[in-house]
């Protein structure tokens, strides 16, 4: 049903492809405007706004790896990697 197309970024001009797949996902989410930005773009638009994100490494409280979360862990509360983290929450 959808072909990928190629568009051009007004940020920058480079050609991007929008893909049948990002189309079919725009649909369902009832977006109506095709993206106008290139991923590149799009993304140095969001920090730009948003603002770098500080992150903090810290040891894992359940596999003793490391944990690189975003935000300060303070003494006495429990940090988790990403894989712990994700186990603790399937459940």
């Amino acid at each position: 049903m959808y072909e990928d197309k190629t568009l051009v970024c007004k940020e920058c001009g480079a050609e991007f492809v929008f893909t049948a797949g990002e189309q079919e996902f725009y649909a369902e989410k009832g977006f109506v405007n095709e993206p106008q930005r290139c991923k590149a773009c799009r993304d140095a638009r969001k920090n730009a706004v948003r603002g770098e994100r500080k992150m903090y490494t810290t040891v894992c409280a359940e596999c003793g790896g490391e944990a690189v979360v975003p935000f300060e862990p303070r003494e006495g509360r429990d940090v988790y990697c990403s894989a712990c983290h994700a186990k603790r929450t399937e459940g």
